[in-house]
C-alpha cells in the first residue's frame, strides 16, 4: 500500500479514532488503526470492539493499493511532529512507514486480517430521529450518568421511545436527569447507550446521518463515516417513580446568581446549604472544619417564610451549565425530600445531604 495524504486531514481522523483503541493491552491488534487502500478509496477504522469509527475518504492519492495497521497512539504522535503538507503512508515487509521530505518514521504492522469486522446494518431498524437534535440531548443529560456502577445500566442512557416523544434518561441514583423532546416514531422501544459512546456521538451527530440499531447494536452512518456502539443490555430503573409528582413551594431563580453564589462557597466547600428568603438567598458552607465560606445575594424569591436546601455543589451547577435560558425553576417540599430543578425539556430530580 501507498497513498499521499494532506497531513491535517490525516491528523483530524487519527485524531477521532484514538479514543476508540484498545490501550491496555498493546499487543491487541485493537490498539492499531486499521487502514486500506482500495477501489479508489481511503479507509481508516478503529475499534475495541464494544465501539468503533471507520472513515472514507476519496480526496487521497492511491499509488498503490493494500492494507495496513499501525500503533493508533503512536501514529498520532509522528502526524503531529509534520508539517502541514502532505504526508506519504507506505506498508513494506510487515512496517508502515510514514514519510515527509526529509522525515521518516517506521512501525510495526499486525496482521490487517485479525481487525474485527464493523457490523452490518442489514436486518436492524432505522431509527429516524434528528441526529443534532439527539446529540444535543444526551449532552445534557450526561453529567449524570454514572460511571462504574455495579447496575450496568446505570452507565448508560435510557433512550425511551414514545409514539411523540423520546425521553433521555441519566442518573447516578443521587440525581435523574430527564430530557424530552417531540418527535413521531413508528414504534415505541427502547435503548441503553454506553456513557463512552454518548462522549463520543456528541463529536459526530452533525448533518446527514442515518441510525440504525436492534436490540445489541447501534449504528451511525454518514457520507463520511461510520459509527458502531454496542448497547447495554439490561432493565433500566422506573425512571417515573423518582420524578416529582407533588410540589410545595415553586420558585424562578436566576441562573447567574445562583452559579455565582454556588463558585463562591465552591472556593472553600464541595457542599453548600442555600437559604431562600423573601427577599434574599443565602449560600453557606458545609465543613467539619472551623472554616467557613458566606455569601448572600439580593432576590426577590416570592416567598413568605424562609426555606433551605443542603447539596452538593457540582449537581447544580451540571444542571445549570446545561441550560440555554436565564432562568429556571425549582420545585421543593422538605429539606430531607428530593427537589427537582428545571428548564424547557430538562429536569432534573436531586437527592440533598441531610444535614
Amino acid at each position: 500500500m501507498k497513498v499521499s495524504i494532506n497531513k491535517n486531514a490525516l491528523e483530524s481522523i487519527v485524531t477521532n479514532t484514538n479514543p476508540y483503541l484498545e490501550k491496555r493491552d498493546l499487543s491487541a491488534i485493537t490498539s492499531h488503526i486499521y487502514i486500506s487502500a482500495k477501489d479508489g478509496f481511503l479507509n481508516i477504522k478503529a475499534s475495541d470492539h464494544e465501539i468503533g469509527l471507520a472513515y472514507k475518504l476519496s480526496n487521497v492519492k492511491i499509488v498503490d493499493e493494500g492494507y495496513a495497521t499501525a500503533n493508533g497512539k503512536k501514529l498520532l504522535d509522528i502526524i503531529r511532529s509534520l508539517k502541514d503538507e502532505e504526508v506519504i503512508l507506505e506498508s513494506l515487509n510487515n512496517y508502515l512507514y510514514i514519510k515527509q521530505k526529509n522525515s521518516k518514521y517506521k512501525l510495526p504492522m499486525y496482521k490487517h486480517e485479525d481487525f474485527p469486522d464493523f457490523p452490518s446494518t442489514e436486518g436492524k431498524a432505522k431509527f429516524n430521529v434528528d441526529a443534532v437534535m439527539l446529540g444535543r440531548s444526551l449532552k445534557k443529560i450526561m453529567p449524570c450518568i454514572d460511571n462504574n456502577n455495579p447496575k450496568y445500566e446505570l452507565n448508560g442512557a435510557l433512550l425511551d421511545i414514545k409514539q411523540d416523544y423520546i425521553n433521555i434518561v441519566g442518573t447516578d441514583t443521587k440525581r435523574l436527569s430527564v430530557f424530552k423532546f417531540d418527535t413521531k416514531t413508528e414504534k415505541e422501544f427502547s435503548l441503553i447507550i454506553p456513557k463512552k459512546a454518548i462522549a463520543e456521538m456528541q463529536k459526530l451527530f452533525f448533518n446527514n446521518i442515518e441510525i440504525y440499531y436492534d436490540e445489541n447494536i447501534l449504528i451511525a452512518q454518514s457520507q463520511n463515516f461510520e459509527f458502531f456502539t454496542k448497547l447495554i443490555n439490561g432493565k433500566y430503573p422506573n425512571y417515573t417513580r423518582a420524578m416529582i409528582k407533588e410540589i410545595r413551594k415553586s420558585l424562578n431563580l436566576s441562573r447567574d446568581k445562583m452559579v455565582e453564589g454556588i463558585k463562591t462557597i465552591s472556593m472553600l466547600s464541595d457542599t453548600v446549604k442555600i437559604t431562600f428568603a423573601p427577599q434574599n438567598i443565602t449560600f453557606e458552607s458545609i465543613i467539619e472544619d472551623n472554616s467557613e465560606a458566606k455569601t448572600t445575594i439580593e432576590y426577590q424569591t416570592g416567598l413568605d417564610e424562609e426555606i433551605y436546601l443542603c447539596i452538593k455543589n457540582r449537581y447544580l451547577l451540571d444542571f445549570l451549565s446545561s441550560i440555554e435560558n436565564d432562568e429556571f425553576k425549582l420545585d421543593f417540599n422538605e429539606p430531607s425530600l428530593a427537589f427537582m430543578v428545571s428548564s424547557k425539556e430538562l429536569k432534573t430530580t436531586i437527592m440533598p445531604i441531610n444535614q
